[in-house]
């Protein structure tokens, strides 16, 4: 007993003492990385990245089709590759052929499809993901890790495990041997086999398919892990917080997970959850870094030294051009390099990636704030959004489902609202609020309601995981706008009339608060 005993403490010291190694190299990498990311002539980089990548597909169909043997500079690279949505690429390129795309935008077999809802058809998106887009992707993580960690060097974050928080790990075969899924499972497939062991969660609980089980796995094993980093999108990370806290029967998550530094949060708007997590939490040793990662790419990270704002990665195989938002529509729009775009503008951004996509446009809008360093904020959606809680809807989502409801109610809709209502509460989730004028009101609201929800889960992959029991995202609330009422407040607003529009979505929630006051003052009038 005494031998093995012994024995047990060798092992805990020797482990603890690897951690500490393998954290003390982090912080040096961190530094040099850091050092290197400062240093880099960003607009050299990216003309050289762009290079690459035609060169690379320059005999590829769509090489051959643009003439990219022939592409000396970005003009000429401009001139010859015009923008494409998601919808115009699939189309033009990928439907004809998918699974096999090797040789037709990229020369190389696609191992790996990452399934994303948010097309305007509302149809899944197939978003190829190459060899050589996983090391971007990894480059831009490690990146993400150096900055942090070059501003905290104290927080420790190899001394114990990251909690990868993340979807569905399963991946589906392909007929040509790749695989298709959630990023979150390809990534977890190519975890780098050194860095296995200061993450979490082990391949079998990340593989349950079950989203209640999951949780409730995953967090009665993490708390006998050392757990310094946690990630994932905030709505489900607050269902984690809440089971946590049920199983140990503690307050604070900093008493579960003492060796907590950094909470690694994107995807979704952060600001109306920041005080809650912070109240969770309950520790300001515990720091939050905002990504921005999609499925086309890693395109910025936030820096410590600039808290709030986003920093550009671009020096891992992404070449990035920028539209004004008020041009997308134009035959011809300008096209932004870093060289000359301007800081203030709503620009959407678009891609040349080293997956074959040649200057897609991937419907985020951003705005600069600094170009020495390039850092932006990111500002929402080229069109109508609600993504809240990592829902991901879009406008045509939405009207499709009101419009569902209301023909299965045999009610006619005069005009509607939707946005978010954030939790107050972790063990509470958050919903949609409808605000909607009906010609007249349906006799069964509940059976509207019903079939307005179940149209969203139907064409809506994402929206319909965070329904899921109800975890992580409530059934929408519907509340009847009195005759002419959107109609006064619009008055009320000095816009009546014209061009003037109610506002159909509100991503942040402030419209739909100042909407569901001014409709409960008019009722009570």
């Amino acid at each position: 007993m005494v031998s093995k005993g012994l024995e047990w403490i060798d092992r805990a010291a020797s482990t603890k003492l690897v951690r500490n190694l393998a954290d003390a190299a982090l912080v040096r990498y961190s530094h040099h990385r850091t050092r290197q990311f400062d240093d880099l002539d960003v607009a050299l980089s990216q003309q050289r990245t762009l290079m690459y990548l035609t060169h690379r597909a320059r005999n590829t169909t769509f090489g051959r089709d643009h003439d990219f043997a022939g592409i000396r500079s970005i003009a000429d690279y401009q001139v010859r590759v015009p923008l494409r949505d998601y919808e115009q690429y699939w189309k033009d390129y990928l439907a004809a052929c998918y699974p096999r795309l090797q040789g037709v935008t990229w020369p190389d077999h696609v191992p790996y499809y990452a399934l994303s809802s948010g097309t305007t058809t509302g149809a899944t998106k197939y978003i190829p993901i190459t060899k050589e887009m996983l090391l971007s992707n990894r480059r831009a993580a490690f990146t993400s890790t150096a900055l942090f960690r070059h501003g905290q060097p104290k927080a420790g974050l190899f001394t114990g495990k990251m909690f990868f928080l993340g979807g569905s790990t399963v991946l589906n075969p392909q007929a040509d041997g790749s695989f298709s899924g959630d990023l979150s499972g390809i990534s977890m497939r190519e975890v780098p086999s050194f860095v296995r062991a200061y993450t979490f969660p082990t391949f079998d609980l990340a593989t349950i398919t079950n989203w209640e089980e999951k949780i409730d796995r995953l967090a009665a094993a993490a708390i006998h892990e050392p757990i310094a980093a946690l990630t994932g999108i905030p709505a489900w990370v607050l269902v984690l917080f809440e089971r946590l806290k049920r199983l140990t029967g503690k307050d604070r998550i900093i008493d579960i997970f003492p060796n907590l530094r950094l909470v690694v949060h994107g995807g979704t708007k952060f600001d109306p959850y920041r005080e809650l997590f912070r109240r969770e939490i309950g520790s300001d040793l515990v720091h939050f870094q905002e990504t921005y990662p999609c499925s086309e790419g890693f395109i910025a990270a936030e820096d410590p030294r600039h808290p709030g704002l986003l920093r550009l990665m671009v020096d891992h195989g992404i070449f990035y051009e920028f539209i004004p938002v008020d041009e997308l529509e134009r035959d011809r729009p300008t096209r932004h390099t870093v060289e000359t775009l301007e800081l203030g503008v709503q620009y959407a951004v678009v891609l040349t990636t080293c997956a074959g996509l040649f200057s897609y446009v991937v419907g985020d809008t951003v705005a600069f704030e600094s170009r020495d360093p390039f850092l932006l904020r990111f500002t929402g959606r080229t069109k109508y959004f609600l993504s809240a809680f990592g829902e991901h809807l879009i406008s045509e989502e939405v009207e499709k489902a009101v419009t569902a409801a209301a023909e299965a109610s045999g009610v006619f809709v005069i005009d509607f609202h939707v946005g978010p209502i954030f939790p107050t509460n972790p063990k509470q989730p958050g919903h949609h609020r409808y605000l909607i004028e009906f010609r007249e009101p349906p006799r069964d609201m509940d059976a509207f309601n019903r079939t307005l929800d179940k149209t969203l889960c139907d064409i809506n992959e994402d929206y319909a995981a965070h329904r899921v029991g109800d975890l992580t995202m409530l059934a929408p609330e519907i509340i009847v706008v009195p005759p002419g009422g959107f109609k006064e407040w619009m008055a009320s607003r000095g816009k009546l009339g014209g061009q003037n529009k109610v506002p159909r979505m509100d991503n942040n929630g402030t419209v739909t608060q100042e909407l569901s006051a001014y409709m409960a003052k008019m009722a009570a009038t």
